[in-house]
């Protein structure tokens, strides 16, 4: 065996004090009691590695904590409260980075790494409560487009294949970078989430459709970015041509398939885009292309970079759609931004500068900051219980 199975075995937590309220984390994975969260919102790890020489604790969007040795050859550290929501996390063991094994892996950062949910004290609405649950259902298209079968979740609201005569709006939900269409559910608790404002009678009961954002047009081969930094202009070529074979694969082939697949009501005034990060930006290309299908608009953390560096103009941005308030406000029934108060700068500043700009220009819109929050899952939970209720 080698040196790296020798010691990467156990993953726990030390509880330091006696008096101390530390419980398993519910993205644990099943019978295991470790790594802990107190009420406090800290967590506390522990690593059974008795030959490393140094370990280290990595938040990628918190702290990076160099662990303990303990004389048992367990690895330890406590961290500083925490924001609450999911937080992404790796361990580094002499350098080698590892996910830990007694927490479940979510797909993030284009690969699967460990996470750990801080629950947020008193909030219940992306939990599972004892209320009528909807289903999550995978499918599988065909796209010519892509010349491939492609992947979707679908989230049906709870008497979907009881009530079979009735037919239901569609909200087309969309992950951000490096993560992919399980995002949703696994992440951001979409269905448990709709599945509350639906019971409480917030929102109305709706489909969900959640794909895959990454698309190739058939026989289109793949270009060789090596060594080509982000923002070159080969890797906003290939950015610009993956954004529009995605945009056909979405018109073309993932909404007719979900019409004809299920129970909707296929026009405009009942279809609803968003997406969060980079499916935010996807969302305002391809709304805003074809606003003759969706008449509910959403962009979480995400909108503003979809217009580039152009300067804002009502009567070109966003294909002129805006030149007109009073027509845009009736043909496009909700335009929404959200940002968290603590996201990088600039992406603040960009989607508050786009919702300052449509201020001016008198552009119906909402508005939404959530509050303490980063580029992170617990925002862009706030962001759909915030949005969910206002469509259809």
């Amino acid at each position: 065996m080698s040196w790296v199975g020798m010691f990467v075995f156990v993953v726990g937590v030390l509880c330091y004090a006696q008096d101390s309220d530390f419980k398993a984390a519910a993205t644990n994975v099943a019978g295991a009691a470790y790594p802990r969260v107190d009420s406090a919102s800290r967590c506390q790890f522990r690593l059974k590695a008795p030959d490393a020489t140094k370990v280290r604790l990595n938040f990628w969007s918190g702290p990076k904590l160099d662990m303990e040795k303990q004389p048992d050859g367990y690895w330890t550290v406590t961290t500083p409260s925490l924001a609450p929501g999911l937080h992404y996390y790796t361990l580094i063991v002499d350098g080698v980075e590892f996910s830990d094994p007694a927490s479940h892996a979510f797909y993030g950062g284009s690969k699967d790494a460990s996470a750990i949910e801080i629950p947020e004290a008193g909030v219940t609405y992306y939990s599972a409560q004892p209320v009528p649950h909807g289903e999550v259902r995978e499918v599988w298209y065909h796209s010519s487009v892509t010349g491939s079968w492609r992947h979707a979740l679908v989230y049906t609201p709870p008497g979907y294949d009881v009530q079979t005569r009735v037919r239901y709006p569609v909200l087309y939900l969309q992950h951000g970078g490096g993560e992919d269409e399980t995002g949703w559910i696994r992440q951001g608790n979409a269905n448990f989430i709709l599945d509350n404002l639906i019971a409480s009678g917030a929102a109305k009961p709706m489909i969900i459709v959640m794909a895959n954002g990454y698309a190739r047009r058939a026989g289109q081969t793949p270009p060789d970015l090596a060594g080509k930094p982000f923002g070159s202009p080969e890797a906003m070529r290939a950015m610009r041509e993956t954004a529009a074979a995605f945009e056909d694969d979405v018109t073309q082939a993932l909404i007719p398939f979900i019409d004809t697949n299920f129970r909707t009501l296929s026009d405009r005034d009942h279809r609803a885009m968003a997406g969060l990060s980079m499916g935010g930006m996807q969302t305002f290309q391809v709304t805003f292309d074809h606003l003759e299908l969706f008449s509910y608009i959403g962009g979480f953390s995400g909108a503003a970079g979809s217009l580039g560096n152009e300067k804002f103009d009502p009567k070109t941005t966003l294909n002129g759609a805006l030149a007109d308030p009073a027509a845009f406000a009736k043909r496009v029934h909700v335009l929404w931004l959200g940002v968290g108060t603590e996201e990088p700068a600039n992406m603040h500043a960009g989607i508050e500068r786009l919702h300052t700009s449509l201020v001016d220009a008198d552009i119906k819109h909402v508005f939404y900051e959530s509050p303490g929050t980063a580029h992170e899952w617990q925002t862009w939970r706030r962001d759909l219980k915030d949005f969910a209720p206002r469509l259809f």
